[in-house]
């Protein structure tokens, strides 16, 4: 019976899904690069990893981030030699959530969200994170910069904050969102495929179409 794979963790999900040739007319085939092999590239060639470094990010083997990379180093040269559309998706990954006091050897932002919300809220308590920007709701949930943060029993306001979430992008919300053991999320629009690949189960969602504003909520 084979060994189970183990699910590499990544930073985030990338922002970017898919590249296409400028001349894409002859519509040939999209290579698909997984999750895991992106998290390789990124953090051996973007950030300048060591493959050891590597390793302790996404918490699996060195053997197994060098047979990764070679596999993700020969998609991405398929895909520009002979004109591939690229797409990245699936692969056996789980999303960082900053649990880990290693992660990103000591500068993981989510690290320090984890540990400031990471307390029993309280049995009754329900933590409430709405997209929020200059008091009302932000529409668009991938490039929003601060969540509102409410901490609410019995239909009162016990705590209210703002939060920065360090940058934008759906796959790294995703992790914030995580970080902050959220219960629900209020937002303009929200990234589907987060849905569908369930990085966000333990979260109701609330849609707010047009900019509410949060006193009207």
């Amino acid at each position: 019976m084979p060994r189970p794979v183990k699910c590499r963790k990544v930073c985030h999900f990338p922002n970017v899904l898919e590249f296409l040739p400028a001349d894409d007319t002859e519509k040939k085939m999209p290579i698909v690069l997984t999750v895991d092999e992106y998290e390789t590239i990124r953090l051996l060639d973007k950030k300048g990893y060591s493959q050891e470094q590597c390793a302790e990010s996404m918490q699996i083997a060195r053997t197994t981030v060098q047979r990764i990379y070679e596999i993700a180093r020969k998609k991405i040269a398929d895909a520009l030699i002979d004109g591939h559309p690229l797409k990245i998706d699936g692969g056996d990954f789980i999303i960082c959530d900053g649990q880990s006091s290693d992660c990103s050897f000591g500068e993981c932002y989510k690290h320090e969200i984890y540990q400031k919300y990471a307390v029993e809220k309280g049995e009754g308590i329900m933590r409430i994170a709405v997209t929020y920007e200059n008091g009302q709701i932000f529409q668009h949930f991938g490039h929003t910069e601060t969540f509102k943060i409410y901490d609410v029993e019995e239909g009162k306001v016990l705590h209210s904050e703002v939060v920065d979430t360090n940058g934008s992008g759906h796959g790294a919300l995703a992790g914030v969102l995580n970080a902050l053991n959220a219960d629900v999320l209020i937002c303009g629009t929200v990234f589907s495929f987060l849905l569908s690949k369930r990085f966000l189960t333990s979260i109701t969602f609330k849609k707010i179409s047009g900019s509410t504003a949060l006193s009207t909520i």
